[in-house]
């Protein structure tokens, strides 16, 4: 029997708790002909939002429904990289005359496609290996634009291209972005402050030119409603309070929240009850299995940058990091080194910034430091 409480990707709608109105204001803004920018934190569920919607009937039967994640991407080259490679594994599902149409329109890497012993492509292309990211980014922008479907597209992380050091590129798509009307996007982003620079400065090329979308955490009531069904169905029950309780340690954050009920489903037996007293042991399992991961990341930050995100995680929630209180607080260097630390950590997503709050973004590596230095108070000689 499956665990219900599902870690790993979007696996249906059993598995997915309500956002019944997200739900239908996305199909109706995608329907209309909108194209939308989805923001909120990581890990809220916003790539399984898009996910459900995706696999409505409507959608699945009447569109091509492409979800592209550049999260890994550096450069226009690796954008376009992954773009293309997830066109053609959508594509290729669906038979040979829909990734056909798809091949015979990228001429400009039409070498770099293999194909296997029965025929299916594969994109062969390796991140940076365009040569020519401009004219294969056009060419795709054409397919979508002539494809036998209209084509709903959804860049996840798309907050990324602010890093790419090329001021010309949100400009560039968002120029294809109008022309392609048989496309229409979703541009889903979990840097806020990033996404509201590309969304609404009056500047920027993407002013005013989709509807903005915020996802806010599920309902306590909506997810303790979840939880409770989800155990009942596999002859168990689980205690309200214990729902309660991890929304509130994990500042409502369904990722997290997920992870400990897994957990919390896999030790309760068939005919028994989960309680409020099987939490701090299944936390505890959580961040034992990353113990040494969350050592090696802290040892590898640089000095600078370690001595900050500890500052921050002591915090919780910092403001005015490169005031002086904090700086003395926490004997760090300087405002400006301070400054400087959070750019990287934020590059690496080692912290967040929310309407000015920073914050350690992995919650089970914040409770892993806390331990540490709980342990660490209580012996001393411990490292």
């Amino acid at each position: 029997m499956r665990n219900p409480f599902v870690t790993n990707g979007y696996a249906g709608a059993e598995y997915f708790c309500d956002r019944v109105e997200e739900t239908g204001d996305l199909r109706s803004l995608l329907t209309n002909e909108h194209n939308v920018a989805l923001i909120s934190p990581r890990r809220l569920g916003k790539t399984e939002l898009i996910s459900h919607v995706f696999d409505c009937e409507e959608f699945k039967e009447s569109y091509y429904c492409f979800l592209v994640d550049i999260y890994a991407s550096k450069n226009l080259s690796d954008f376009v990289n992954i773009l293309g490679k997830s066109v053609l594994d959508t594509l290729k599902p669906k038979g040979r005359a829909a990734w056909e149409k798809f091949l015979g329109a990228i001429s400009s890497i039409r070498p770099e496609i293999s194909f296997d012993i029965n025929g299916q492509p594969s994109w062969s292309v390796g991140l940076g290996e365009i040569r020519n990211p401009a004219a294969t980014l056009d060419e795709i922008f054409s397919y979508l634009q002539s494809a036998d479907r209209p084509c709903i597209v959804a860049i996840d992380e798309f907050q990324q291209i602010t890093k790419y050091g090329d001021t010309t590129i949100e400009a560039a798509i968002r120029t294809y972005v109008q022309q392609t009307t048989n496309a229409h996007f979703i541009f889903s982003g979990s840097h806020r402050h990033l996404m509201d620079g590309i969304f609404t400065s009056p500047s920027r090329p993407f002013y005013q030119g989709v509807t903005i979308m915020n996802l806010k955490p599920l309902s306590l009531e909506k997810y303790t409603e979840f939880a409770i069904e989800k155990f009942s169905e596999r002859g168990r029950s689980i205690d309200p309070e214990v729902v309660e309780i991890l929304y509130s340690r994990f500042d409502a954050v369904t990722s997290y929240i997920h992870r400990v009920l897994n957990v919390l489903f896999s030790r309760t037996d068939a005919g028994e009850r989960c309680s409020t007293g099987m939490i701090d042991e299944a936390i505890d399992f959580i961040v034992r299995l990353s113990s040494d991961t969350y050592e090696s990341l802290l040892y590898q930050m640089p000095v600078k940058q370690r001595d900050v995100f500890l500052a921050i995680a002591s915090e919780r929630n910092a403001r005015e990091i490169s005031g002086s209180r904090f700086v003395k607080k926490y004997g760090l260097l300087s405002s400006s080194s301070v400054s400087s630390a959070v750019k990287g950590l934020l590059d690496k997503d080692f912290i967040t910034n929310d309407l000015g709050a920073y914050s350690v973004y992995d919650k089970f590596f914040l409770l892993w430091l806390e331990r540490r230095d709980m342990l660490h108070r209580q012996n001393p000689a411990i490292k």
